[in-house]
């Protein structure tokens, strides 16, 4: 199964895209020997519109159109529901032991995802109640897709 962060707006050199970089290197190694490849960095430009509806409309259909068909979409987005490592990484289990080829990790611009892209999502999740700045969602992600690749590899990273 082929893995994809496509976000919305470039993670400027720093701490963040060090620690960013360091997940998914350690996502790419592990991956490779249960049947995953990836997570691959797909950054969009940041909409120049006027109105947050037109900015989240026009970086939707950014996002629609890198999003590969048929595929699992995991929106992050505040209104999600939390799910627990294990369950995010049965979830991902499943789908690529059901056949699907492609998941993608989907984070939305500062204004947030269009609808259409949460309707799409077969999963939307959140990371609590809390706001947090989108370059530390991109690390919370490609840290719990490390995470959810230790717990299917049987590798000690994940402890309860």
């Amino acid at each position: 199964m082929r893995l994809a962060l496509i976000a919305v707006g470039r993670l400027k050199d720093g701490p963040e895209r060090e620690l960013c970089e360091r997940y998914r290197e350690r996502a790419v190694a592990l991956g490779r020997t249960i049947g995953f490849s990836g997570p691959e960095i797909v950054e969009l430009p940041e909409s120049r519109g006027r109105r947050p509806e037109e900015r989240k409309r026009d970086e939707g259909e950014a996002i629609l159109a890198r999003l590969p068909s048929p595929g699992l979409i995991v929106a992050l987005d505040e209104r999600g529901k939390n799910l627990g490592s294990e369950a995010f990484a049965s979830r991902l289990a499943a789908a690529r032991d059901g056949g699907i080829a492609h998941a993608s990790f989907v984070i939305g611009g500062a204004d947030g995802l269009n609808e259409a892209i949460r309707d799409r999502a077969d999963i939307t999740l959140a990371f609590g109640a809390l706001t947090l700045p989108h370059q530390i969602v991109r690390a919370l992600v490609l840290e719990q897709v490390y995470r959810a690749m230790t717990i299917l590899a049987g590798h000690p990273y994940h402890r309860v």
